[in-house]
This record gives structure tokens, C-alpha cells and sequence, in this order.
């Protein structure tokens, strides 16, 4: 590993980091807004639906010029959402455009792994980009939690300073964001410093009915190809369930282990740190030819989140989310991998990528959505852990029995 590839995860870090942490600032601005309960989950919808309205265009973008500068320009685009948080625009706008921001880094962040790496190291290198991503999420849970925390708070209310007096920093959410927005800021500049690679699969037209025409294309391509068609359905999956278990997290561990909103915060970390076990274990004993084994795993994932429903104290619920995120890591990283491996082959990295953001945003919108309906529907936070587990299980054995099937 050379200092190009240090320089590629550092900036993966610090960028991961301040994503994380600001879903949690931005939670925490909500509710000094008294905003109803329902508009939790909808954040993310609001961050995640520019990976799907800009999918047909982010993916050329990103293979039109070298990685590094598409990933710097993406930071600009996130620095700019936090500021606008600052200065008073509602969150959810703010984070929408942090999302755009997110959606043009995304496939250059997937894309140049593909081009720095041989395939035979495509594996262990998304370990290591899932490994620190991991690491930045436990981080950013952590540190979002005690930012908004009331100690925090305190101090702001009983001293004056020129935080205070330059930006308004007046509570713990705005403090927050400002930490945040200077994260962006340390991501952005190790972007400068990422090696110049040759761009490889330059778009051939930018006509819109071009972009639009080639993205169906790719998306048919990938979606016939028995390979990219189960990576690609496991791992929208993963992320629309993923993203759904952050926020049941929260509310369980109010109503379930009584937790406040900054415990709750951090114990959505440990479900990372899980997460990073799995992504170890896979990086050395999954090969990309046998990425496709790794099924059944999710399987076992959805039965271990319904056993939440059990579980009424934080110790043995730390202990149950590792496992979940033990077992999440162990078929995620072979797949991201495989998608990759095919996508690059098929389309271009950039182009594979977007696709693999727009299947996978469109399943979290989905799924949070549904998650939001039950919430104003007034069901029980058990009754929708219950519902949450089985999909995934079902899901997931559908998937296993329809590859065996196309093997046959």
C-alpha cells in the first residue's frame, strides 16, 4: 500500500466522518425545531434522493475527469450544505444538498479503487475502504453524540465567545455543524493531493437524451448479468435496511433500553464496529470468484434482528449489534466488490457506480418510507422490528434460491 493509496482513504475518512456525524447534528436541529417525529426518517430521504434524480448524469461526470477533482468538487458541494444549515435554511433542505454532494462523490470514491487496483485486490481494498468507512461511522456516532450532547450545550449557554458572535453558534446542533463543516474542509484538501489517474471510459456525448439513453442502456446491462444482478440486489438491500436501522435503533433504545437521544447516538456505532469484524473476516477468507456463497449469511442477519424484541438492557443489546453488523459485513464486502468487478468490466466504473447508488437510495427510500407509514400508523417499536427482520430474511432467501436456480 503507497502513500497515493493513504492519501485515497484519509480522504475517504474525514469525508465519511462528517456525513455521519451530521445526520445526527441534523436530527438534533429538528427537534429544537419541535418538528414532529415523523420527519426523522424523511431526512434521509431528502439525502439520499439526489443519488437517484442525478444518477444518470453523476456517473459520467465522475469518469469524465480524474477521480481526485470530482471527489474535491463533491466536498465543495457538502461544505456549502452544512453553511447553509448554519445560517438558519431548514434541515432538510440543507442536508438534501449535502445528498448532492454525497451523490457525486460516491462513484468517484468506488470508482477510482477499480483504477488504482488490480482486480485480484479489489477485495482487500474495499476491506480497507469499508474498514475506515466503519471506523468513521462508530467515530461520527460517537462524536455526533457528544456535540449535540447537553454538556455541550451548557458551555455555550453560560459563555460568549466569537463563535457566538461570528455565526450564531448558540446551541449544540449549530456547534455541531460547524465541527462538521470543517471536516469537509480536511477531506477536500487530501483530495488535492490524490494521484492523477488516466480517465479511462470518457463519455462519448453530454446530450441529455445521450446521458439518459446510456444510463437505461447500463442499467438493463447490469441487471441481465446473472453476477451484477444478484450483487447488485443484495447490496440495495443492505443499504435500504442499513440505513432503516439507524433510525429503529433510536427509537428502540428509547422505548426498549431507555436510553436518551446521545446514548442512543453512539449505540448505533456499535453496529460498525460489528461491521468492521465481518469486513476483516471477508477480506481474508472470501475470494471475488466465491463472493456469491455469502447468502445464507444474510439469512441469519434478519432472524438476529427480530431477536431485538427480547432484549431490554444495553449490554446484551451491544453484544446483538455487533453480531448484526458482524454478519452485514461478511456478505457486503464480497458483493460491493463483485458489483464493482462487473460493473467496470460492462460500463466503466463511474457509470457502475451511479447505478449501484440509484438501485441502492431507491431501496432506502422505499424502505424508509414504509418505516415513516408505520410510525404515523402508531405501530409498536416491536411489531416493526418483528416486520424489519423478516423481510430482510425472506428477502434474502428468495435471492439465494433464484442465484442457485440461474446456476442450474
Amino acid at each position: 500500500m503507497n502513500r497515493g493509496f493513504y492519501t485515497i482513504l484519509a480522504a475517504q475518512f474525514f469525508s465519511a466522518l462528517g456525513d455521519n456525524a451530521l445526520l445526527f447534528a441534523a436530527i438534533a436541529m429538528l427537534k429544537t425545531l419541535n418538528a414532529p417525529s415523523w420527519e426523522t426518517p424523511v431526512l434521509q430521504q431528502f439525502f439520499v434522493v439526489s443519488f437517484i434524480v442525478l444518477a444518470p448524469f453523476v456517473g459520467p461526470f465522475s469518469d469524465a475527469l480524474p477521480k481526485g477533482q470530482v471527489l474535491f468538487v463533491s466536498n465543495l458541494v457538502k461544505v456549502i450544505g452544512c453553511a447553509a444549515m448554519l445560517i438558519g435554511l431548514h434541515p432538510l433542505l440543507a442536508y438534501g444538498f449535502v445528498g448532492i454532494g454525497a451523490a457525486l462523490y460516491s462513484p468517484a470514491k468506488y470508482g477510482i479503487l477499480t483504477e488504482y487496483l488490480p482486480t485480484n485486490r479489489l477485495v482487500w481494498g474495499n476491506s480497507w475502504m469499508e474498514g475506515l468507512t466503519v471506523a468513521a461511522v462508530i467515530l461520527g456516532a460517537i462524536c455526533g453524540g457528544m456535540l449535540i450532547g447537553p454538556g455541550i450545550e451548557d458551555q455555550l449557554s453560560n459563555q460568549s465567545g466569537w463563535l457566538q458572535d461570528l455565526a450564531n453558534v448558540n446551541t449544540a446542533a449549530k456547534f455541531a455543524i460547524f465541527v462538521i463543516l470543517g471536516l469537509y474542509g480536511v477531506a477536500a484538501l487530501f483530495n488535492l493531493y490524490i494521484p492523477k489517474l488516466p480517465i479511462e471510459n470518457k463519455p462519448k456525448a453530454r446530450t441529455l437524451g445521450y446521458l439518459l439513453s446510456d444510463f437505461w442502456r447500463c442499467f438493463l446491462l447490469l441487471w441481465k448479468d446473472p453476477l451484477g444482478q444478484v450483487s447488485l440486489a443484495v447490496t440495495s438491500l443492505f443499504w435500504g435496511a442499513g440505513t432503516t436501522l439507524r433510525f429503529i435503533i433510536l427509537t428502540w433504545a428509547a422505548s426498549s433500553l431507555e436510553l436518551n437521544l446521545e446514548q442512543g447516538t453512539q449505540l448505533t456505532g456499535v453496529v460498525a464496529v460489528g461491521l468492521a469484524i465481518g469486513s476483516v473476516v471477508a477480506a481474508k477468507t472470501i475470494s471475488l470468484h466465491h463472493a456469491v456463497k455469502v447468502l445464507p449469511i444474510g439469512i441469519a442477519m434478519g432472524l438476529v434482528v427480530i431477536g431485538m424484541v427480547f432484549v431490554t438492557d444495553w449490554r446484551p443489546a451491544v453484544a446483538m449489534l455487533i453480531l448484526i453488523g458482524a454478519l452485514a459485513g461478511s456478505f457486503l464486502i464480497p458483493m460491493n466488490a463483485l458489483l464493482q468487478h462487473r460493473g467496470h468490466l460492462m460500463m466503466g466504473s463511474g457509470h457502475s457506480i451511479a447505478l449501484q447508488n440509484f438501485n441502492e437510495n431507491l431501496t432506502i427510500i422505499v424502505m424508509l418510507g414504509a418505516y415513516s407509514a408505520m410510525i404515523q400508523a402508531e405501530f409498536s417499536v416491536n411489531a416493526i422490528v418483528v416486520a424489519f427482520g423478516l423481510f430482510i430474511s425472506v428477502t434474502m432467501a428468495w435471492l439465494n434460491k433464484r442465484h442457485l436456480h440461474d446456476q442450474d
